[in-house]
C-alpha cells in the first residue's frame, strides 16, 4: 500500500492490447464547473481542482486481470478483450456498495485501513467465491444469453448484476432493471418495501388480561413494520441509431449533476467505459483497458489496493459516445427516492429538452403485473461452459433496446 495520498499532476499512460490509454487533466481553459458522480467542482480554483482530482482517485477502478483461476475451472484466466463491460458493471455496483455502506462522502485515505471499504473490495477480487467477480458476472452471464467469453452490453451486465445482488445479505440492496425506457415507481415501492418482523417482550407477570403469561408465544407481541431497502437502478437505454441523437444531450448532462447518480456506463461498440462525470461536453470516464495481474490475500488475508484506484479520468466528446448505454442511480431511502423522483421530473423529463427516460407512478395498461425477483438458483452447470479460445472471442452489440422517439 502507498505511503502518500499526494495526486500526480502529470498525465500518465499505461498499455493495454494494442495502444495506449492517455489520462488527460481536467480542463483549464474553461468556466463550465467538473460534475463528478453528484458532486461539483469548479475548474478555476486550484483546491476545488485537487478536491474533484481526489474524488476521482477514490472510486474503485477495476480493469482487465490476467492469471485469475480459470473461469468454470476450465474457461479463459484473463479477460483481455471481452471483459469491459463487466469491468463497468463491476464498478458502478462498487460505487453503490460504498454509498451503501460508507457514504458519498467517503473518500480514500491511502495510509488508513478501513475494514468497511476492504470488504467491498474483497467482493470483487478475481476468483469464484468472490460474490461479484469477473468469474460470478461471466457465469451468471450463461442465463441471459451470454457464453464465457462473449462481450456484454449495458443491458445485459444490468440484469446479471439484479440476479447477483439478490444473494448479498450484508448489502441487502434491492436494484431494479428499468424496462422499455420507463421508471415505474409504484414497481420500485413494491420492490424496496418489505415487511420487517421483529418481537417486543411484554411486562414481566401477567399479561394485559390479568392472566398469567403460559407459554413463550404469549411473552411476547410480534410487531411488523415496514422496511424500505436501497435501491440500486439501472435504466439500460438506445439514444439514437448509430451515434447519439443531440436532442438528449442536455438531459443526459443533468443526469451528471444528481446527488442519487451511479454514471453511466457505455462508450463505443465493444469498447465500454464508466462515465462519472462531465465538463461542458466533456465526458469524464474510467477505462478498464488495463490489462493488470489479479490481486490475492495473503496468509493474514490482507491485500493490496493500489490497482483499484486510478488518478486521472480519461475523457471524450459527448457526441463521441455509442447510444447504447445504462444509466445508474442509488437512493439510499424512501425520502431519498421521493427526492429523485422530483429532481428527475424537473430536470431529466421535463423542460425544453427531449427526455431520455419516461417516469410514471404506475405500469402501462398493457404491461403484465409486476412481480418482485424470489430467490435464485444460484447454482451453476459448469457443463454448459465451452472451451473458450481467447483468440477467437465472440462479440456483440447486445442491441436490445427500444429506440426513443424524440
Amino acid at each position: 500500500m502507498s505511503k502518500s495520498m499526494d495526486i500526480p499532476d502529470a498525465a500518465a499512460c499505461v498499455t493495454y492490447e494494442s495502444g495506449i490509454v492517455a489520462y488527460e487533466e481536467l480542463p483549464e481553459d474553461t468556466d463550465d464547473p467538473v460534475w463528478v458522480l453528484g458532486e461539483k467542482y469548479e475548474t478555476v480554483g486550484l483546491g476545488d481542482r485537487k478536491k474533484a482530482k481526489k474524488d476521482i482517485a477514490s472510486r474503485v477502478w477495476i480493469t482487465y486481470r490476467r492469471g485469475f483461476p480459470p473461469i468454470g475451472g476450465t474457461g479463459p484466466t484473463s479477460d483481455t478483450g471481452w471483459g469491459c463491460m463487466l469491468r463497468c458493471g463491476q464498478m458502478m455496483l462498487a460505487q453503490a456498495l460504498i454509498c451503501r455502506h460508507l457514504g458519498r462522502d467517503w473518500r480514500w485515505q491511502q495510509t488508513q485501513h478501513d475494514d468497511i471499504y476492504f470488504k467491498i473490495l474483497r467482493m470483487f477480487l478475481d476468483k469464484k467465491d468472490s460474490p461479484y467477480s469477473i468469474h460470478q458476472i461471466a457465469q451468471m452471464g450463461i442465463g441471459e444469453g451470454k457464453s464465457i467469453g462473449q462481450w456484454f452490453g449495458p443491458n445485459t451486465v444490468s440484469q446479471v448484476i439484479r440476479k447477483l445482488c439478490a444473494f448479498d445479505e450484508w448489502s441487502d440492496v434491492a436494484v431494479h432493471v428499468a424496462l422499455d425506457n420507463t421508471v415505474v415507481i409504484e414497481d420500485i415501492k413494491t420492490l424496496c418495501i418489505s415487511n420487517d418482523v421483529t418481537s417486543t417482550p411484554s411486562p414481566k407477570g401477567k399479561s394485559k388480561s390479568g392472566k398469567k403469561k403460559g407459554s413463550a408465544c404469549s411473552s411476547s407481541q410480534m410487531k411488523s413494520k415496514k422496511k424500505w431497502k436501497p435501491l440500486v437502478l439501472f435504466i439500460p437505454l438506445r439514444l439514437g441509431l448509430n451515434e447519439i441523437n443531440s436532442v438528449y444531450v442536455k438531459a443526459l448532462k443533468k443526469c451528471f449533476t444528481l446527488s442519487q447518480t451511479l454514471g453511466v456506463i457505455g462508450g463505443k461498440p465493444n469498447h465500454a467505459h464508466w462515465f462519472i462525470g462531465c465538463v461542458g461536453d466533456l465526458l469524464l470516464y474510467l477505462d478498464p483497458h488495463t490489462t493488470q495481474i489479479p490481486v490475492v490475500e495473503d496468509k493474514w488475508g490482507n491485500i493490496s489496493d493500489d490497482s483499484y484506484h486510478c488518478y486521472h479520468s480519461s475523457t471524450m466528446q459527448i457526441k463521441d459516445l455509442d447510444p447504447s448505454i445504462a444509466l445508474g442511480f442509488f437512493c439510499k431511502d424512501e425520502n431519498d427516492f421521493e427526492n429523485w423522483c422530483e429532481v428527475v421530473s424537473e430536470l431529466v423529463t421535463i423542460g425544453d429538452h427531449s427526455p431520455v427516460f419516461e417516469l410514471t407512478k404506475s405500469r402501462p395498461l398493457h404491461w403484465p403485473p409486476f412481480e418482485a425477483p424470489g430467490s435464485l438458483d444460484h447454482s451453476i452447470d459448469t457443463s454448459s461452459m465451452l472451451h473458450i479460445d481467447n483468440e477467437h472471442i465472440e462479440m456483440d452489440s447486445d442491441d436490445e433496446f427500444e429506440i426513443i422517439n424524440p
